[in-house]
């Protein structure tokens, strides 16, 4: 039974998130279900990270054991066949060593964050970037996302519910950069804490509205304390851009 791992492309917008979860559809569920179609028994998919509801991917990695031997295209062609009509693409199947986890194999996740920065209000992204029609100073973000990047306790941009360990973690880097009325962020680390990615992005933008300085988020990455931090910016804008392995 070989082990198959996907690479897939997702709209967040109608899940509840990529768990599967009574409450709601989500992606995991949309390719089990697909898996079900194609080879007409219960296959676990695992992804290589939970992401919210509303949030997006560009690059999510999942595997799966497959009970045939049909090659990999053929394996994407079917599930994308039977994923239809959610906004969910396999973008390539691949078969992967048999100790290959898509979770515990990952030495890398890298994400993207999305604002758009105009006064006119979204026509065509209303549920892929966050609309913040106030100037925003990107370099400053920039410079003040600089404090954050190396290994801290993120108790300050961590969520409540977070079930992680330990709140310390290994940020690789963090860049802003504007690019003519968009603002992206970009996130690399080997995993992330529950909204980290979504919590520094609120307490950036205090920093693009001239509120905060680097200093100020400095601080508050020191208070380990999520009340320290500024808000959690909506999900909307959030990608899992890509999942590296050795």
């Amino acid at each position: 039974m070989p082990r198959v791992k996907l690479t897939i492309e997702y709209d967040g917008t109608p899940f509840v998130g990529w768990q599967r979860q009574d409450n709601g559809p989500s992606v995991q569920a949309a390719l089990e279900a697909a898996a079900l179609a194609y080879c007409q028994t219960e296959i676990p998919v695992t992804g290589a990270g939970r992401t919210d509801a509303g949030v997006h991917a560009l690059g999510q990695v999942a595997h799966l054991d497959i009970p045939r031997d049909d090659p990999p295209e053929k394996i994407a062609a079917a599930l994308n066949a039977h994923l239809r009509p959610n906004p969910i693409a396999v973008l390539k199947a691949e078969i992967a060593p048999a100790e290959f986890h898509a979770r515990f194999s990952a030495i890398e996740r890298r994400y993207e964050y999305r604002i758009i920065n105009r006064r006119a209000p979204l026509a065509l992204d209303v549920a892929r970037a966050w609309w913040l029609p106030m100037p925003l100073d990107a370099a400053a973000m920039h410079g003040a996302a600089q404090v954050l990047v190396g290994r801290h306790d993120f108790s300050t941009f961590r969520a409540a519910e977070c079930q992680a360990e330990s709140p310390v973690k290994t940020l690789d880097a963090l860049n802003v950069s504007r690019q003519g009325e968009g603002i992206v962020i970009t996130a690399r680390a080997r995993s992330f804490l529950h909204h980290q990615v979504r919590n520094i992005v609120g307490t950036l933008k205090l920093v693009g509205e001239g509120k905060w300085t680097a200093r100020d988020v400095e601080s508050a990455l020191a208070a380990a304390d999520r009340a320290a931090g500024g808000q959690t910016a909506p999900a909307m804008g959030l990608y899992l851009v890509g999942v590296g392995y050795p």
